[in-house]
């Protein structure tokens, strides 16, 4: 690794809350202390919603949501007795919108996503911070190694699940700088006033843009309807 500068301890994050556990209080016992927790164990699943297994979902779940979650609560007591900290919720543009052919993917961002913020409103009394960070497409080995693909796949869904070629077409040509987007979280977390919400890259911004009009108009158009379901309305 980094000698003097960075100390290596290996978890298996689906291995359970007992082995996560065990985990922290190594690297507490190596570091002294933790100021930043950043969960950004995951990978990609692609297939449409019919074409995942049982055990695929349940792994892609384990690994995206359970992981984390796990790594919150074996970590949270320390960072409640310091009175200090921050968790970055390592999520994706996927985590706002479901995208066809990878809805498990999407899912687990979501859930995530929905953890975090929940999290940020009970540890804020604490001094703890929690920042959801929203990358598009980077040069990252998301789109290569990291994706995985359904073993089942229905010909009726040839057409909608077009990430299938994003190893051969997408990956190592994407336009995203991992190193600025580290730059871009670091900032986010010394901001005097740092956001919930931290969506990076062009292509990401769109996508929220889009989702967040999307949105507005579906509330707007049915307001009516949407209002009038109480007692005697």
């Amino acid at each position: 690794l980094a000698p003097g500068r960075a100390l290596g301890v290996l978890l298996d994050v689906t291995s359970g809350a007992v082995a996560v556990q065990a985990a922290v209080d190594e690297a507490l016992l190596k570091a002294g202390h933790l100021d930043v927790v950043v969960n950004n164990a995951g990978y990609g699943l692609v297939g449409a919603v019919e074409e995942i297994s049982d055990d695929e979902a349940r792994r892609q779940m384990d690994t995206n949501f359970f992981g984390p979650l796990h790594v919150i609560q074996a970590t949270l007591p320390h960072l409640r007795s310091r009175g200090s900290g921050w968790y970055v919720s390592v999520s994706s543009v996927a985590g706002i919108i479901g995208w066809a052919g990878n809805g498990l993917y999407s899912a687990s961002k979501f859930a995530l996503e929905g953890l975090s913020e929940a999290l940020r409103r009970e540890v804020a009394g604490f001094g703890i911070g929690v920042l959801i960070v929203e990358p598009g497409q980077f040069r990252t080995d998301w789109s290569g190694r990291s994706l995985v693909q359904s073993v089942n796949r229905l010909p009726d869904y040839s057409e909608v699940v077009a990430t299938r070629s994003w190893p051969e077409t997408v990956s190592g040509t994407e336009d995203g700088d991992p190193a600025a987007a580290a730059r871009a979280v670091l900032a986010a977390l010394d901001a005097p006033r740092p956001p919930l919400r931290l969506v990076l890259g062009p292509d990401a911004v769109a996508v929220v843009d889009n989702k967040l009009r999307s949105v507005a108009r579906d509330v707007d158009a049915w307001r009516d309807v949407s209002t009038a379901t109480g007692f005697g309305s």
